[in-house]
């Protein structure tokens, strides 16, 4: 025991080489990741889940916009990586985890620039590694909610640094952090408008807004992203494509509808923050004994964090009572309590020894969980999970063999994104579905169809091969495709596509 409280209270309080403690920790951690998931994927042979098999399909082209509802930017970075290591999964995990060592270390970097000990900055770095979305979903599955995580904690900071240091280039790095933003994800739209609700309401930061450079930090950001505006309003309908998640109006009622709004985004805000926020409280209940002087003047970078988290709650209640709302997921409360444990560790700077004692044990608690994780998070990148998951195991390898078996393919089409996979084997492949915007210029001829055995429906794609000037061969193939772990093979549909001739 004793060993373990040194081990962390190095975390807090020391350095290893020319980092602190606990950015080291969050460094080493995501570079074993990097290397484990890479190696254990070589070696055993399988594939990538949807959300990695989706960007796969997706980084083929560089454009201003990639349809499925998702700005572009998560898809630019894996475009990037893969130009310096190759198509694969080194360029996939380089920019997951180079995403979530950068949200973690901005957000240790904000609460040390704000004034606050290592040890708070350290609890707030291991505070997000509470969230499950953060510390298990992040890393076995989801893509644009890493770059969300990411540039929340870099626009922070930059706000931060403009208090700081008023300067133009201070400026101008807030408006590209603002620019990074808005192009990871949509829903980030509610972070960035509570944030600058949060910076208006306080004297320290309602001045550097005031300020007429402020003009430079949004000509940045609209700059950076009017090409990515741009694609959105001439490709509507990929924009909206899956609006249907969201349940609008789905109550029947006007009542019902809002109860079930109300119940569903309570459900979301307790599966995403309740562990975080239990463990807090755990932590400040065992350190009861502990000193806590009387409560200091709350300096103004926690009132800016706490309103920030204040009004993206009050905007999210707003588009939810509005929009007639009703389904929710987990991670899209990511934008309103991304800067929780900030909070809550920047508080507890303030309580003395107690704040310090319950500092120590969320570090401890984070620590412990991600290292926990690690073991899980290798077995589901190469065995998956069911349905959907069991992507994973399918040998690709053999099912370019089989596809090729009669000569050259230059174009793989299918129902939903799985096929992606064929890229690792391929990577000059061309692979599409059909949320992929401008599916018939993208075709490159031989093509083919490739339906496996779920219960995704054909129908649209076969709409999107019609439109495109296509016709399904009427020869089907059907083939076997081998999964590991002695799971049972996947049956596959196989269609030639011929081009239409004019009558």
């Amino acid at each position: 025991m004793r060993q373990l409280e040194k081990w962390t209270d190095w975390l807090c309080d020391e350095r290893a080489g020319p980092f602190s403690a606990a950015i080291a920790f969050a460094l080493i951690y995501c570079l074993v990741q990097i290397a484990a998931m890479t190696l254990l994927s070589h070696f055993v042979g399988t594939g990538v889940g949807v959300d990695d098999a989706e960007q796969l399909m997706a980084m083929q082209f560089l454009t201003a916009g990639y349809g499925s509802s998702q700005p572009p930017l998560y898809t630019w970075l894996g475009i990037l990586t893969a130009s310096l290591v190759g198509t694969n999964i080194l360029a996939l995990k380089i920019v997951k985890y180079a995403l979530l060592a950068g949200g973690l270390v901005a957000c240790f970097a904000a609460v040390r620039r704000c004034g606050y000990s290592n040890r708070a900055a350290a609890a707030a770095m291991f505070g997000l590694l509470l969230f499950p979305q953060i510390v298990w979903e992040m890393q076995h599955a989801l893509t644009h909610s890493a770059a969300i995580f990411c540039f929340s904690s870099l626009l922070l900071l930059a706000v931060v640094e403009l208090q700081k240091r008023r300067s133009t280039v201070a400026y101008v790095l807030l408006g590209l952090a603002a620019a990074a933003a808005m192009l990871s994800k949509y829903n980030m739209v509610i972070f960035l408008a509570a944030l600058f609700f949060a910076a208006l309401s306080l004297r320290e930061t309602r001045e550097a807004i005031f300020d007429r450079r402020f003009l430079i930090s949004v000509v940045v950001a609209i700059l950076a992203c009017l090409p990515t505006f741009y694609w959105s309003l001439t490709h509507l309908g990929d924009l909206l494509a899956h609006g249907e998640g969201f349940g609008i109006g789905e109550g029947g009622s006007a009542a019902k509808t809002l109860s079930r709004g109300i119940l569903g985004l309570g459900k979301a805000i307790l599966n995403f923050a309740g562990l975080p926020i239990s463990v807090f409280a755990v932590a400040f209940f065992l350190a009861r004994k502990k000193s806590a002087p009387s409560p200091e003047t709350t300096l103004w970078p926690e009132k800016l964090v706490w309103r920030a988290i204040a009004f993206a709650l009050l905007i999210t209640l707003v588009v939810v009572l509005a929009g007639g709302i009703t389904q929710f997921r987990d991670r899209w409360m990511l934008p309103v309590f991304v800067l929780l444990p900030a909070a809550l560790a920047m508080r507890l700077d303030a309580m003395g020894e107690r704040g310090r004692k319950t500092q120590t044990t969320i570090v401890f608690v984070g620590a412990v969980i991600a290292i926990l994780v690690l073991p899980v998070s290798w077995y589901m990148h190469v065995h998956g999970g069911d349905n959907r998951g069991g992507i994973v195991r399918m040998d690709y390898a053999s099912l370019h063999r089989q596809l090729t078996a009669d000569g050259p393919v230059g174009t793989v089409v299918s129902s939903w994104f799985w096929i992606g996979n064929l890229r690792l084997v391929d990577p000059g492949l061309v692979v599409l579905d059909d949320e992929i915007p401008d599916f018939a210029k993208s075709i490159r001829e031989p093509a083919v169809l490739v339906l496996a055995d779920d219960e995704e429906p054909a129908s649209v794609i076969f709409d999107r091969i019609a439109e495109a000037g296509y016709v399904m061969d009427p020869v089907h193939r059907r083939i076997a495709v081998p999964q590991l772990f002695g799971g049972m093979p996947r049956q596959v549909t196989i269609t030639r596509l011929h081009k239409m001739t004019a009558q």
